[in-house]
This record gives structure tokens, sequence and C-alpha cells, in this order.
């Protein structure tokens, strides 16, 4: 596997599946741009990215905030280039029973995890169109197949997001840009501070996931893993529900 030449934008790469994805990018020679919100995260991983040889630019960003998402794409354009590829991986969960979710959570849900995926593919494209290539990875969850209970936001929203990748990988097939989508089982991750953090039983290490993300974005460029689901073999998926 090789990424020599790539340019990579990995955002919520401060912590997690973001952190391990951006490593594994840069390991097989990406350049790859961070982003996060938290700063000293970002510059930490930036650090050991270049400690091991690799590339990195750290880039603190609000991905739900429009200007904020143009000027990290402007700051991947003035570092590396443009980019090759994009993966969306930024979001939060939420376990709010319906009845108690109030409209101001449901919209920060949705923002950070559908408005936010709009916003840098919007970009990604822009970038991507002229050159007749790209690829674009979004950060699914199994939530997007089979729902937990009191998840209504979180659930909604990665349904949401396989719905916009399939959107993108029609409106890029024209121009030679794969979109596609990795959906994650339970995986250790910040993704619910103080539980998804903690090692668990049946649940993967990050890198684990990453190691599929490599696989998916170091493909021909005319071959396109559409749509794949990685989780722990003693998971419950199936039988969820």
């Amino acid at each position: 596997m090789d990424l020599t030449g790539k340019v990579a934008i990995v955002t919520g790469a401060s912590s997690g599946i973001g952190w391990e994805i951006a490593k594994a990018y840069a390991a097989v020679s990406a350049k790859t741009v961070l982003a996060a919100r938290t700063a000293a995260r970002l510059d930490e991983l930036a650090s050991e990215i270049e400690r091991a040889g690799g590339s990195a630019l750290a880039v603190a960003c609000d991905v739900t905030d429009e200007e904020q998402v143009e000027a990290l794409f402007a700051r991947c354009r003035e570092g590396f280039g443009e980019p090759d590829i994009l993966v969306n991986n930024a979001g939060i969960a939420d376990h709010t029973p319906t009845v108690d979710m109030t409209l101001a959570r449901w919209e920060e849900v949705m923002r950070i995890n559908i408005t936010s995926v709009f916003l840098c593919s919007r970009a990604a494209l822009k970038a991507m169109i002229p050159r007749r290539k790209g690829r674009i990875i979004n950060i699914g969850s199994i939530s997007a197949k089979v729902p937990r209970p009191h998840t209504a936001g979180y659930t909604a929203s990665k349904f949401a997001l396989e719905g916009l990748t399939r959107s993108l990988a029609l409106d890029g097939r024209e121009h030679g840009i794969a979109v596609s989508m990795l959906h994650p089982g339970s995986t250790q991750s910040m993704l619910v501070p103080g539980v998804t953090d903690k090692p668990r039983p049946n649940s993967m290490n990050p890198s684990d996931v990453a190691r599929v993300a490599l696989v998916m974005a170091t493909l021909p460029d005319d071959v396109n893993l559409f749509e794949t689901t990685i989780l722990p073999v003693a998971m419950p998926f199936l039988g969820r529900g």
C-alpha cells in the first residue's frame, strides 16, 4: 500500500479513529492534513507523525463552520497542494431518550454528523473535479443499519450520512471521484468520553478501523470499495433488536 504524492485531509483527527487513520496514511507516505477543534492534540499527532518520518499539517477547525472549512482547504492548498483524499470522520454520539431530547441538541448532532460532511465534501469536490480524480471516505456507523435504543438523533444522522454518501458518489462518478462509507462497530474512541474511551470486551482498537480505511484509500483510482462494515466477531450486531 502506497500513498506517495497523495494529500489527505482527515477530520476529527485529534483522537480515536481519525488519529489512527491519519497515522496509517502518513506511514505510507501521504501528506496528512489534520483537522479538529483541539489544537494541542493535533500538534501532538503532527509531531508523532513527523518523528516517524511522515508529513503532517495541523489545522484547528470547526468543521460545522463554513468559513473555517474553506480556510482548512486553503491551508491544505498552501501547505501541500489540492487534496486527493478526504476522510469525514468528525462526529459525536448521543444517547438521549427521544422524549428528553431538546431541539438544540438535535440540531447540534445533525450539524456535527451531517452538515460538516456536506461542507467538507463540497469543498473537496470543488478541488477534485478539475483534476478528474479524488476519493472521499465517510465514517458511518452500524447504527446506520440497526439502531440502539434512545439514539434518535445519532441514528438519524448516520442514516442521513448513508444517503448523502450515495448522492455524492453519483455526483462524483462522472468526474472520476470515488465516494464511499466505512461503518465501524464498537470501537475504543472518544465518541462517548468516559464510556467508549475505556477498554471494553467486544470492542475494536481504532487501528483496526484505520487498516480498512487504508485499503479503501490505496485502491486504484478507477476502483471504489463503496461500502463496508468492520466489527468485533463477538459483537451482537446481526441479532440486534
